[in-house]
């Protein structure tokens, strides 16, 4: 406990954004011994395995962030194609996942935070899921770190929200309150045939930037709330189980969904392995 409590302090403490912002630059180096020796240690260190990536030679990316986030061989990854089902967005672990009662979700035992707090904000926007089904993945950093839709969606609004680069891991999320809504994040807000669906991609310490497959970059440029509004142009649509974002070092992301409106798989439950594409739950039939 005393070992978990000196971490978190050591993270109020450690400059987050300079740290982080340095090694993202190392992390664009295209110098052969920077990134080679970067890649290497970084493959031995969690035991990542290469095999499952399109490009299965690690020395090979021009940097490291490309290295991490290498393409997966999609047939490793096949898409649920149940009726009805929902696709998990990510390879990592359920950090948690359940209701969203009162208004707040859960981030660990005896830790709840606000959904308006993680929305940016905006109580218009957290109405539209309060009584509604959350889920939250940690990706690990030897996980496969690209986002994918859960169900096909048009996209209706993106907000960046500025804030902490806290660590995400078990540990943080037991010793640190509102992690998820005081860090750095982007929220995606979709239409789908479950009705309105959020993708939060939370960032989190080292994280150079966050990335979305319509926008480019979108972290860290802005210091504050930034907003865009899809709903008119009304072009952007992604499928189930397509690419939808991306992470230059490990993180979260969390899926919200309105009342009544899916359940999630009976056997997922907190420290649950997950793969992107496996069956993550199924739509609940309208009335």
């Amino acid at each position: 406990m005393i070992k978990d409590q000196l971490f978190a302090l050591a993270q109020h403490l450690t400059p987050q954004k300079t740290l982080s912002r340095a090694i993202g630059k190392i992390a664009e180096s295209e110098n052969s011994w920077v990134k080679d020796t970067f890649i290497g240690q970084f493959v031995k260190k969690y035991q990542v395995d290469m095999s499952e990536a399109v490009n299965s030679d690690p020395l090979s990316y021009r940097n490291f962030n490309d290295f991490f986030t290498r393409a997966i061989r999609p047939e490793l990854r096949p898409i649920c194609s149940e009726a009805n089902s929902i696709a998990c967005p990510a390879d990592g672990a359920i950090s948690q996942l359940g209701k969203i009662e009162h208004g707040t979700l859960l981030q660990a035992k005896g830790h709840h935070y606000s959904l308006t707090g993680l929305l940016g904000g905006d109580a218009s926007l957290s109405d539209q899921f309060l009584g509604g089904s959350f889920a939250t993945v940690y990706l690990s950093p030897k996980d496969y770190h690209r986002v994918h839709m859960p169900l096909t969606g048009k996209l209706t609004k993106m907000i960046h929200v500025p804030g902490k680069l806290f660590s995400v891991n078990k540990v943080t999320a037991e010793q640190i309150p509102n992690v998820f809504a005081r860090n750095e994040r982007t929220v995606c807000l979709f239409d789908t045939e479950a009705g309105p669906m959020a993708v939060i991609l939370v960032g989190a310490m080292i994280v150079a930037s966050i990335e979305t497959v319509w926008a480019g970059q979108v972290t860290p440029f802005n210091k504050n709330v930034v907003t865009w509004d899809y709903k008119e142009l009304n072009k952007v649509k992604i499928k189930k189980g397509e690419e939808m974002g991306r992470f230059k070092l490990g993180s979260t992301a969390i899926v919200l969904f309105g009342k009544d409106a899916v359940t999630w798989e009976e056997s997922l439950e907190a420290e649950t392995p997950t793969q992107m594409g496996m069956n993550f739950g199924q739509v609940n039939p309208k009335d």
